[in-house]
């Protein structure tokens, strides 16, 4: 259970003086030793700390082992939206997903269980981004442009990534809790893994909720077309795997929206981000069927294209 670690990252972060240096000291309170790196970048309408914390596994890479390393993305525009609006945004439910993985994490392997493969918490802290115009409800913006923030949480290291984010300004997925995409790898939009629908069911409860995707949510921001929100951009920036993890309402809730983190909610996704972290490192739990995207790719060809801002063809 890591209801404890999802209040008191909530207290920690509902604030206009927390950055990444609060949320560093509140993972050294749980483990001294943890492995924290905090990183301020300066954008044009302010700054964001990107914070990135490394939970070694018994098999990691990072100790010389060969277990896979999973990576959890919080991905979010901010956590705030002051001044503008007064207190902890909806679109914060990413950072405080993984932050409190990160911590449950932490704190598992204080106790003895530690994961068999690393993992790669990574996401930013910002409680006054502005807002950006979307339909049917605002979005909110980051200081810093997405390929920043894809060049500070996308790593080379990760071998597969769940992207964490708050998913409730649609009327796609009318359902309160959260939803998983299918897998997106270069620039396909892959079968459901079943593994991770299992995962869902454990950790949930209940069947298991899917995000329809479509191509333009997979392709990078800037290019004119409409995305559902961020949750795939990681996918632009990796050959590896990537599924999104939506934070979902049954209403339409807008990103800079205040008042609308549901704790419980939250605290279901750390535990399903967890439990794929413990099977995906032991190589339990699979996000694509490696010969199905081989035989894909060899009958239509790279798609690869679809991980850039594309360009314009003239049709006469």
């Amino acid at each position: 259970m890591s209801l404890k670690h999802v209040i008191e990252l909530y207290e920690v972060m509902d604030s206009i003086y927390v950055n990444g240096e609060t949320i560093k000291k509140y993972l050294h309170n749980i483990d001294s030793t943890a492995d924290v790196k905090v990183k301020t970048i300066q954008g044009e309408s302010g700054s964001t700390d990107f914070v990135r914390v490394l939970v070694k596994g018994k098999n990691g890479k990072s100790s010389g082992g060969n277990a896979p390393t999973l990576g959890i993305i919080g991905r979010l525009g901010g956590i705030g939206a002051r001044p503008e609006m007064t207190g902890f945004v909806s679109d914060g439910d990413g950072a405080l997903a993984c932050m409190a993985g990160a911590a449950k994490a932490i704190d598992m392997a204080l106790k003895g269980d530690q994961l068999e493969g690393d993992v790669i918490f990574s996401t930013h802290i910002c409680p006054t981004a502005p807002t950006l115009p979307h339909e049917p409800v605002p979005f909110m913006n980051s200081p810093v442009d997405i390929s920043v923030m894809n060049e500070n949480e996308v790593e080379d290291t990760m071998d597969a990534i769940l992207s964490i984010d708050t998913t409730k300004g649609n009327q796609v997925c009318n359902h309160k809790g959260f939803a998983i995409t299918p897998t997106v790898k270069e620039g396909y939009i892959l079968k459901i893994s079943d593994d991770l629908l299992h995962a869902y069911m454990q950790s949930a409860g209940i069947s298991p909720v899917v995000l329809p995707i479509t191509m333009q949510d997979i392709t990078p921001y800037g290019n004119g077309l409409y995305h559902i929100n961020s949750i795939l951009q990681p996918a632009v920036a990796t050959t590896s795997p990537v599924v999104g993890v939506a934070i979902t309402t049954e209403s339409v809730v807008a990103g800079c929206a205040t008042g609308a983190t549901h704790v419980t909610d939250v605290e279901s996704v750390v535990r399903f981000v967890l439990e794929v972290a413990k099977t995906y490192g032991t190589k339990k739990c699979s996000f694509y069927d490696e010969e199905q995207f081989t035989h894909m790719k060899n009958l239509y060809g790279s798609m690869s294209h679809l991980q850039t801002k594309g360009k314009v063809h003239t049709h006469e």
